[in-house]
């Protein structure tokens, strides 16, 4: 038997990064993962760290602010602890205005090359400053930082039960047992249960090759699309493109259709998009909420449980803040920001209602 102060279940950004920050307020952290680590909506998805979208709950906001204004710290821990740096990939964004359905003119491409001496912003656009990453990089960087802690990562086990007792919890494993004072389901998508209902809402995306007269370091956002160039690492010369929004269950099949009226979006927008060559599609589950909104605090009903999931489409940029509220719940203290918005007991009593 294994023992814990606490057993995360979920090994993407949102759990990691949460080790990170228990294992940083000398606790004892184990991380259970049932599938690949940070290989579902973390590996999937653009990172851009959107605090300022426009489509954002604005219920969201000061949480989103707070992760922005941690991100270099979070960053500087983990390149600290596992000597692999994440460096931003893009440090503005050219954020449309206009709701979903917008008809767009193309835009000149030669708005998205910082070397420019101006940025003349184009109507129904602004300009944010705002920073990407790469998830694929923070995965690796996150991998090098736990190996240098003492933080257990259990891959490929299953969570059968957990049950409650006079001093934690007790969690029943694919691979044995562990006892931890406190355990917190960070497991995306498959978060639901009958307390709380977190659905998934698969993205379909691509990546393409840049021309090589056409290199851009600003992302561009719309209601409907988004083009996120790499401008650093291996995949520097690249730029993501996404992402659908399906609610159909857990399917994560990919449609040459779909992929195609991306593409085609992408490059209405930028004609020079026309020219650069597909390099890969996959698909990606978002862990949603009714009101698309994080479960972030203690079960409702549960003793010693607690609950961080369904942020959607920006766990990226919510990780540090995240896992910032979520110690200052679990050992104590005053909390950075307001979270009653994300608080657990809402959709308990909001799924109680529906039935």
């Amino acid at each position: 038997m294994l023992h814990s102060d606490i057993c995360i279940a979920g090994a993407g950004v949102i759990g990691l990064s949460l080790a990170l920050e228990l294992h940083a307020r000398n606790l004892r952290v184990t991380v259970i993962e049932s599938g690949h680590p940070f290989r579902e909506a973390s590996w999937a998805a653009a990172g851009m760290l959107a605090a300022q979208d426009p489509h954002n709950p604005l219920e969201l906001s000061a949480l989103a602010q707070l992760s922005v204004a941690l991100y270099e710290q979070f960053l500087e821990r983990i390149e600290t602890l596992g000597g692999l740096a994440v460096p931003f990939q893009t440090s503005r964004t050219l954020q449309s205005i206009g709701p979903s359905g917008s008809r767009h003119a193309p835009l000149a491409g030669t708005l998205f090359d910082s070397s420019a001496n101006t940025f003349p912003v184009p109507p129904a656009y602004r300009l944010i400053h705002e920073h990407s990453i790469d998830p694929r990089q923070l995965s690796a960087s996150l991998f090098a930082a736990l190996a240098a802690t003492s933080i257990r990562l259990l891959a490929q086990t299953l969570v059968v039960s957990t049950k409650s007792t006079s001093s934690g919890v007790e969690i029943t494993t694919s691979s044995g047992t562990i006892e931890a004072a406190h355990f917190i389901d960070c497991t995306g998508a498959w978060a639901g249960n009958p307390d709380y209902l977190v659905i998934p809402i698969k993205g379909q995306m691509l990546a393409v090759e840049l021309p090589a007269d056409f290199q851009i370091d600003t992302t561009l956002r719309t209601a409907d699309i988004y083009v996120v160039p790499r401008t650093i690492g291996p995949r520097a010369g690249q730029a993501i493109i996404g992402a659908t929004v399906e609610d159909i269950g857990f399917d994560k099949t990919l449609h040459a259709s779909q992929i195609d009226e991306l593409r085609q979006q992408a490059i209405h927008l930028l004609p020079e998009l026309a020219g650069a060559n597909l390099l890969d599609a996959w698909s990606g589950l978002r862990p949603a909420t009714s009101d698309r909104l994080p479960i972030i605090g203690p079960h409702p009903t549960r003793p010693h449980h607690w609950i961080s999931t369904g942020h959607y489409r920006n766990g990226i940029l919510l990780a540090p803040g995240t896992a910032r509220v979520l110690g200052q719940l679990i050992v104590g203290g005053t909390i950075s920001v307001p979270l009653g918005a994300f608080s657990p007991l809402r959709e308990s009593l909001r799924n109680t209602a529906a039935q």
